[in-house]
This record gives C-alpha cells, structure tokens and sequence, in this order.
C-alpha cells in the first residue's frame, strides 16, 4: 500500500520531470556548476525554521531559481510551484533530528524533510546530483538516457509477459469450457496478471519522471496493458469463494512480496482457494462464468451479476434454456438467444477438433 509519504515524493519527482519549470531551473543551476538547496512547500513550519533571507513572492520561473540559488542561502518555492517565497534563507531544522548524510547543506534537506514532510531538493556543486528528500524518504535524479534504457527494458519484459499471459488466458478459458479447470491454472494465471501490474506500475514511475521524454513510452504502454486490469478482477470473480471479499482479494494479492508471488499456494489463498499440500493445486475448480459472459455483446454487467447469481457455475449457465434465461429481469426472448448461441460457440470453439489438443 503507498505512504503518504511515498505519494508525495511520487508527485515531487514528476514535478521534476524533464519539461517542467523546475527541472529546467535545476538544469540551469547544474550548467553553472553551482549547488542549490530549494524547500517545495511554504507552510507555518517552514516558515518557523527559516531565519533571514529576503522575502519575494514573486512568479516562479527557471531563469529566476537559477539567479537566486547563486545566493548561498535556501529558495522556498510555493507548494504549487507558481511562486518564489523567499530566498537566500537559512534553515534552522532540529539537529537532534538523525541524518546519514555528510555534507551540510545534505544533511539540512534531510532534517528538513523529515521535521516538515513537504519535499526538499538538494543540488550538489561538485557531484552536480539532484536529490530530492520527503521524510525519510530520500532519491536521487537518474539522467533521462538511464532512465530512458531501464524504461524500454522493462517495456520489453512487460510485452514478453503480456504475450505469455495471452497464451495462459485462451488455455483457461478452453479449460473452463471442459471443466478441467485446477487451482493451479487459476494460480498460474493470476500469477502473470500480478507481475503485469507490477512492471506497468514500475514503468509508470520512470514516465513520470521522464515527463515529455516519455511520449511515446506511454503510448507503447497504454497499448499493451489495455483492459488488464479489468481481466484481472473478472478471473478473481470466477474464482474467489466469498464474492463480497473481492476488493480484500484483490489487494491481498498486491501486497504479496516477491517471494510469496512464486508460491502459487500463497496466491490461491488469496481468493479464498487454500492449499495444504502440493496435491491441492491440482483440484478442480469451476468459474462462475462472469468472463464468458462478459463476451457476449452488448450484456449489461447487471444482467451478468443476476444470471451469475442464478445459475452459479458455468455448465449450469450453459445448460440453461433460453425459456429459463428469460425468466431473468431485462433478458427477452433475442437476448436469451444471443446468450445461449454464445456460450455454445464458446463450448465448441474449445472442443478437441477446435483447438487440436
């Protein structure tokens, strides 16, 4: 789950994206081989550990952070970055307050961040880094071709996973229409969903801080993972034994750490299937039949939820008789038909004949 400290730092580094103001500021601050020490955030707080300095509240520009930080004293910038406050400060934080840092003016953005939690950027002269702080939170800048390499690599993964996931979706569904479905094939399946959204999320963060460098990234990206998360939520409700804990499900298979995510056991448990032994993963399991319906067109997801409540696995939806579809509220006698002519091709489409194992 994120930190509001993790979110906040999160809305720091795609501030400092490259196209922005304040990156632009940073850059020129870089170009002259000066250090800088700028606080993003002008609260009462602030403003009690600030001493001197030159009161401004002027419109924030890059040229005017870069002619500022020349000063050898901190820029207070407005939390929405549209204003310098003031200039030339000396912040006073705590220094009872731990820090692992050794250069002063690091070791005040680390005191500050932590004291006020709003971000603090620190520019090195020498090492010409960019760190930004927010609580005990503290990164450092990559450079836009770094990010860039690492972005496309994991643009890669996420296009071998997605082909993969592909492949483990038309098996499940055959599998479902032979009720042969296991809790490992559920398992398997999730599994690859998971680290889909996991790689998407770590991509997402290096779009952020690539800004407009990242254009045609995120377009890649939109195109590979469209419509993933709702096949994730579809899979878990055909499968999770208590329906109303599909959101705890959900989030529990989120917060799996890397080495539960390889357990297949752990990741069953987490829609309610448990495993004891080995063995159990290859218990057979059927699907409530909600991914089969959401492939009929045009069914509306209510009709969806009062048939999957009605007839409870997928062979009894199949079996079900036009006659008695209708008896569902919003379900006339063209929609029991095109429901039924559905699910039917669905159930060849997986025969032997059909598929050639």
């Amino acid at each position: 789950m994120t930190t509001p400290e993790a979110e906040t730092m999160r809305r720091a580094l795609k501030a400092l994206a490259p196209g922005t103001q304040l990156r632009e500021g940073l850059e020129r601050i870089q170009h002259g081989h000066t250090g800088a020490l700028i606080v993003l955030g002008y609260s009462k707080e602030v403003e009690a550990l600030c001493s001197g300095g030159f009161e401004l509240d002027v419109e924030f520009s890059g040229a005017r952070l870069r002619e500022l930080a020349k000063m050898d004293g901190a820029v207070i910038v407005s939390s929405d970055l549209k204003r310098i406050r003031r200039a030339n400060v000396q912040l006073i934080p705590n220094a009872a307050i731990t820090t692992t840092e050794s250069g002063m003016r690091h070791r005040t953005a680390e005191r500050m961040a932590q004291q006020t939690g709003v971000p603090v950027i620190s520019l090195s002269a020498s090492m010409r880094l960019i760190t930004v702080y927010v609580g005990k939170l503290r990164r450092t800048l990559i450079e836009v071709e770094t990010l860039l390499s690492r972005a496309n690599l994991a643009l890669d993964t996420l296009d071998r996973y997605s082909q993969r996931l592909d492949e483990d979706l038309t098996t499940l569904t055959i599998l479902e229409q032979r009720e042969t479905v296991t809790v490992r094939d559920v398992a398997t399946t999730l599994q690859r969903m998971e680290m889909i959204r996991r790689i998407h999320a770590e991509i997402s963060g290096y779009l952020e801080e690539l800004g407009t460098e990242g254009r045609l990234l995120e377009l890649q990206l939109d195109d590979l993972v469209r419509g993933a998360a709702s096949e994730r939520t579809l899979v878990i409700r055909d499968y999770i034994r208590q329906p109303e804990r599909l959101p705890a499900a959900e989030l529990a298979l989120s917060e799996l750490d890397g080495e539960a995510l390889v357990d297949l056991g752990r990741i069953s448990a987490t829609i309610g299937q448990p495993v004891v032994d080995t063995s159990d993963l290859d218990r057979m399991v059927e699907p409530r039949g909600i991914r089969s319906l959401t492939m009929v067109p045009r069914l509306p997801w209510s009709i969806i939820e009062a048939l999957t409540e009605r007839w409870q696995t997928l062979t009894k939806l199949r079996e079900a008789s036009a006659e008695e579809l209708q008896t569902i509220e919003g379900i006339g006698p063209y929609r029991a038909s095109l429901i039924s002519e559905s699910l039917q091709r669905q159930y060849a489409a997986a025969s032997p004949e059909s598929v050639g194992w």
